[in-house]
C-alpha cells in the first residue's frame, strides 16, 4: 500500500509505518522552524509557510504556536485567512479552508479517527477522511471539527462548538454536538451583535476595509 492509499483512502492503516514517520519528522522539522520565529520575522513566516502547506493564498496570517501532524503538508488555505494560536490541524489527510475564512483561537480540524473496536485501537489502526471549510466562514474559540465534515460558505460556528456533520452555507451553528441555530439573514445586516447597529458607511464599496 502507498503513502497516498494509507492516508487519503479512507481505509484502516498502521501510521507507525517506517516510511511514513521518516516523511512526517522531515515536515514536523519546518514546523519547528515555524513555531520558533520571533514577532519581527513575518516574511520569514511566509517563507515557511509555502514550504509546508501543499497550498496557501496571499496574505495568511497564522499566529504560532501552530500545531500539526504534518504541519500542514496535506492543508489547503485560500487567500487572507487568519488563525489563531494554538490552532490544530490534525492533517494526516487533505483539509481545505477557503478564502477570508477566521479560525478563532484553539481551533481543532481532526481527519484523523480510530475504530471504536478495542482490539484494533489496540493495534493503533487510525483512518483519515478530508475536512472542508467554505469561503468567509468563522469557528469561533475552541471549535473541534471532526473527520469528513464540511462546513458551507459564511457558515458561523459558536465557540466551543463540537461539528460532527456537515453545517450548510449561511448560518450560524452551535453545541455540543453543533447544530444550525438560525439563518444569517436580514438581522444581521442592521445588527453586528445584540441591539449593536452597524454603521452602515461600513458596507459601501469605499468604506472602511
Amino acid at each position: 500500500m502507498t503513502m497516498e492509499e494509507m492516508l487519503h483512502g479512507g481505509g484502516l492503516y498502521l501510521p507507525t509505518d517506517d516510511a511514513l514517520m521518516a516523511e512526517q519528522q522531515r515536515c514536523l522539522e519546518r514546523l519547528y522552524d515555524f513555531n520558533h520565529t520571533r514577532p519581527s520575522e513575518g516574511e520569514r513566516r511566509q517563507a515557511l509557510l509555502k514550504e509546508m502547506f501543499l497550498e496557501i493564498g496571499e496574505a495568511c496570517y497564522i499566529e504560532p504556536p501552530l500545531h500539526a501532524n504534518w504541519g500542514g503538508r496535506f492543508v489547503r488555505f485560500g487567500s487572507f485567512v487568519y488563525a489563531n494560536f494554538n490552532l490544530t490541524l490534525v492533517d494526516d489527510t487533505c483539509i481545505t479552508v477557503g478564502d477570508y475564512t477566521m479560525l478563532g483561537p484553539n481551533v481543532v480540524l481532526a481527519t484523523g479517527g480510530h475504530p471504536l473496536l478495542p482490539a484494533l485501537r489496540e493495534r493503533g489502526m487510525q483512518y483519515n477522511l478530508p475536512i472542508q471549510i467554505g469561503r468567509n466562514c468563522w469557528l469561533g474559540a475552541g471549535v473541534i471539527v471532526l473527520p469528513g465534515v464540511t462546513v458551507g460558505d459564511n457558515a458561523v460556528i459558536g465557540a466551543g462548538s463540537v461539528v460532527t456533520r456537515d453545517i450548510p452555507p449561511n448560518v450560524l451553528a452551535v453545541g455540543s454536538p453543533c447544530r444550525v441555530l438560525r439563518e444569517i439573514g436580514e438581522h444581521d445586516q442592521e445588527f453586528y451583535y445584540r441591539d449593536r447597529r452597524i454603521d452602515s458607511s461600513l458596507l459601501e464599496p469605499d468604506g472602511p476595509g
